[in-house]
């Protein structure tokens, strides 16, 4: 089941940059569109979502990857007991806050698919279609969070420290900067 789980993180995440990717491009065509005087209507709307869905469908994918931003000074100083706890007690307030954040996104979204609300941009589509993004990726973080809480609550390392661990082990230290 974990295995299944970072294949469908490792997908988001790679989804999510592909949204990039694709907000480079659409903002070429708006810059030669421009230049060569061409109406292009819409672009902007576009982009917003593409922004949005980019951010939430690699959280769960930054987060399992040690990429969040994390305070270590204390975890980094304590015996690893006491770093277990820790962990198990931040982990735990982050799976309530990513639940009530789930729930919150997730009723939000239905509310916009309940009443047929439209984007009022210049694109007029279901605006329940790019709040998706936001649901999915509120999911798949609330899941991530989960697995790591049951990780150490096992007695394990959670991955994000793993990866951590792995990146200094190769003499990166990029992101602690």
């Amino acid at each position: 089941m974990r295995q299944a789980l970072r294949r469908v993180i490792d997908a988001a995440g790679a989804l999510g940059a592909f949204c990039v990717f694709l907000i480079f491009v659409l903002m070429i065509v708006a810059g030669v569109g421009r230049q060569l005087n061409l109406a292009i209507s819409g672009i902007n709307d576009v982009v917003s979502w593409l922004c949005a869905a980019a951010a939430f469908f690699a959280m769960a994918h930054a987060f399992r990857h040690g990429d969040f931003v994390r305070v270590t000074l204390i975890l980094d100083k304590v015996p690893a007991r006491m770093r277990r706890l820790l962990d198990a007690t931040c982990l735990a307030i982050a799976a309530i806050s990513v639940a009530y954040l789930t729930y919150s996104a997730t009723a939000f979204t239905y509310e916009s698919w309940e009443f047929k609300e439209m984007a009022t941009g210049l694109v007029v589509i279901p605006i329940w279609l790019p709040q998706s993004t936001f649901v999915i990726g509120c999911w798949l973080l609330l899941a991530a969070v989960l697995d790591e809480l049951l990780t150490v609550l096992k007695g394990g390392k959670p991955s994000y420290q793993l990866a951590v661990e792995e990146r200094h082990a190769k003499g990166d230290f990029s992101s602690d900067i």
